[in-house]
């Protein structure tokens, strides 16, 4: 009798253990997704606050970067960055200066944070692959990997966002002297939709996607290598630690960004001019108000290229480039501290290279 006692139970405490471990189980089960879901999250918020901080502080260089893209070459309004943010300022005041600047934030705001988080999933994978390729387990990530994984983040990111983009650019362009005014993003996107169907929302795609890969890919590529650089080599004496201050994580922002727009500014340019094909109620920038009443009409990226170039000589293929220099550095540098900053305030690992 003692010995059922006793059999009953070490059955009772061997069900209750295992009735304990499997509660265990289903607690680490629900864990780990429910951590992985939060650190997206808290990668794609840190990425948005980067896209929106950097673009709204350098709204007026932006709209007047796109102005000079596509201005009218009988009909010149924006003669330089002095000159157009004065003109702008005189005919439309300070809402001027921030035209397009919501519908920009609306875009850059989704697209920088599937970009950085992007960038982040992709070097992850391109490293896994290189050491399973190489069998060396300790490999890190070159900078030449780091390139292909911000080619893939850019295409991600502007893939998934460009109807915004495109819509953004007419936004941006339209003055108040424009035959048909767009009321906002959703109403250029409705109009655009309706009137020239949804094709109409990625002219200018291809172009896009060709000079995103120099842009962003040499952007985290000089940013990173930049970075990793200074922590190792430690030249001059300018890094201490293991962590670089703010304003050196600047520096390496600016130099990346001023890399990767000189590489891909001619197509930034063509892709604009796309945009404004089929605008049947084009801007007076566009259409201009002297011997050319029409904006050229270009049947793709080649073409566009060609008629650029024919009518306008080969320095029209990076009009607005001053002003864009004078944005994209701190832009860029700007994004990528934010989003440093931001995922250290959230708590979320950031480093890739191990």
């Amino acid at each position: 009798m003692a010995s059922e006692d006793v059999k009953t139970s070490e059955s009772a405490v061997s069900t209750i253990v295992n009735l304990a471990e499997e509660a265990k189980l289903a607690r680490e089960g629900v864990k780990a997704p429910s951590y992985a879901v939060l650190s997206i999250c808290k990668s794609l918020v840190a990425g948005g606050v980067a896209g929106g901080v950097s673009r709204t502080a350098v709204a007026p260089l932006e709209r007047l970067k796109i102005l000079l893209q596509v201005q009218n070459p009988h009909n010149i309004k924006y003669n330089g960055t002095i000159q157009g943010l004065k003109y702008i300022w005189r005919t439309e005041g300070l809402r001027g200066l921030f035209k397009g600047n919501g519908a920009n934030c609306a875009r850059i705001v989704p697209n920088s944070a599937v970009k950085f988080f992007s960038y982040e999933q992709a070097s992850k994978a391109i490293l896994y692959l290189y050491r399973q390729q190489t069998g060396n387990e300790d490999a890190q990530i070159t900078p030449l990997l780091r390139l292909g994984a911000g080619a893939t983040a850019g295409i991600i990111a502007m893939s998934a966002t460009y109807p915004m983009d495109m819509v953004r650019g007419r936004l941006t362009v339209q003055t108040a002297k424009s035959p048909y005014q767009y009321r906002g993003m959703f109403h250029a996107l409705s109009t655009v939709l309706r009137e020239e169907g949804p094709r109409a929302l990625y002219k200018g795609w291809l172009p896009s996607v060709i000079g995103v890969i120099p842009y962003v890919g040499l952007n985290f590529a000089v940013y990173e290598s930049l970075k990793d650089w200074l922590i190792k080599a430690r030249p001059f004496g300018l890094v201490e630690d293991s962590e670089l201050s703010v304003t050196r994580r600047l520096a390496c922002g600016a130099a990346a960004g001023t890399v990767g727009q000189t590489v891909a500014y001619p197509l930034d340019v063509i892709r604009r001019r796309m945009q404004m094909v089929g605008w049947k109620d084009a801007s007076s920038v566009v259409i201009g108000d002297g011997r050319s009443k029409a904006s050229l009409q270009y049947t793709g990226m080649v073409d566009a290229f060609r008629k650029t170039v024919r009518h306008e000589g080969f320095g029209a293929l990076y009009k607005g480039l001053v002003p864009n220099s004078v944005k994209v550095v701190p832009s860029i540098a700007i994004a990528f501290v934010t989003y440093e900053v931001v995922k250290d305030i959230l708590g979320v690992e950031i480093r890739i290279s191990d």
